[in-house]
């Protein structure tokens, strides 16, 4: 995870790239391209696309940044529900694809020793009840317990509140360990 910068000089960096200082912005493009980048990149499983629509949300903050109201650990959660809207919006393009999208993908270039199938046999019904999961479960998770956000982070992001983002993530974890059951059952 992406070290935060401290509160004091992210206000500093912010106000001065509201007031038109590219280096200023460039600074809080360094401190969280990478956290961005992960979360988009987890959500489309494409490099290229994923390389693009980070950054696009760079694009749109800095062009959204005059109207931008600078509160105490908000701009991380700003950023992220513009990468959340993008996200959306590359799928909505996408026309008629299912609900849920991948979160993970799996490589087939896995070594072929023994010991290897059964782990990559467990990464796949991972994968795959993973998938199953709606795109709000899926984005819940990922914010959780990838980029290890807070619930009101989260919250912000997905345009949910916190008890609801609790709920959603609580579901959605016992519906993975339903779904693994199931497989494991299957097997």
């Amino acid at each position: 995870m992406t070290e935060r910068l401290d509160q004091n000089r992210e206000r500093q960096l912010i106000e001065r790239a509201k007031a038109g200082d590219a280096r200023a912005f460039g600074l809080l493009y360094e401190a969280y391209l990478d956290a961005i980048y992960r979360y988009v990149y987890f959500r489309v499983s494409d490099v290229a696309e994923a390389e693009e629509l980070t950054d696009d949300v760079f694009v749109r903050a800095w062009e959204a940044l005059p109207d931008y109201e600078i509160q105490p650990g908000r701009f991380s959660p700003w950023l992220y529900r513009i990468a959340h809207n993008l996200v959306v919006d590359h799928y909505r393009r996408r026309t008629l694809q299912e609900e849920t999208q991948p979160l993970f993908a799996v490589k087939e270039s896995l070594p072929s020793v023994e010991e290897m199938v059964g782990k990559k046999q467990a990464v796949a019904r991972a994968v795959n009840a993973v998938n199953r999961l709606s795109q709000l479960e899926q984005s819940v998770l990922l914010l959780r317990f990838v980029e290890q956000l807070p619930y009101r982070e989260i919250a912000e992001i997905v345009g949910k509140s916190e008890g609801a983002c609790r709920v959603i993530q609580y579901r959605a974890l016992g519906t993975l360990r339903d779904l693994l059951e199931e497989e494991k059952a299957d097997a």
